[in-house]
């Protein structure tokens, strides 16, 4: 039951965030933005798909009924910090790499101090969230698969940022 309303919350949370993207999305569209990194954009999507269904799989066959009060409580703390940085963003916010040509990164929130705290969010997301359920296999492969992931994003999104 618990591991059926924390999956449910995590694909809920993820749904909500597309939804956001897509409406930024338009927002920023219509002010001029231009759109980068769109090779590599469908293998980001199909990793965070196959994270989800990784854990549902692993979860299943491992027969995983325990779950971590300490991963759950780091995973709250990791999402309350998402949301920092994401709402620092504002409509600057999106799951793909949108620049306005003109403007500059957002220098508040999180911005202030680090360059991209939502990445460094991801990848705490990407290790903690398995983990709440003791799926190692989950949170090993998916953080080698997210950390190449991150190499290829986030040197576009510098190349994008250093025009």
């Amino acid at each position: 039951m618990y591991f059926t309303l924390f999956i449910s919350f995590l694909i809920l949370q993820r749904l909500s965030e597309l939804y956001i993207s897509a409406r930024n999305e338009k927002w920023l569209l219509s002010q001029g933005a231009v759109q980068y990194g769109q090779s590599h954009y469908p293998f980001m999507v199909t990793m965070h798909t196959l994270f989800i269904i990784s854990i549902i799989v692993e979860y299943i066959w491992g027969n995983h009924s325990e779950f971590s009060l300490l991963f759950l409580g780091l995973f709250l703390l990791v999402l309350s910090f998402k949301f920092w940085a994401l709402s620092s963003l504002g409509k600057f916010w999106n799951t793909k790499i949108y620049r306005i040509p003109g403007v500059y990164p957002v220098k508040k929130g999180p911005y202030k101090i680090f360059k991209h705290p939502n990445y460094g969010e991801v990848v705490c997301e990407i290790a903690i969230i398995p983990l709440v359920f003791n799926l190692y296999y989950t949170a090993i492969i998916f953080s080698l698969l997210n950390a190449a992931m991150l190499t290829v994003r986030i040197r576009e999104e510098n190349k994008v940022w250093a025009k």
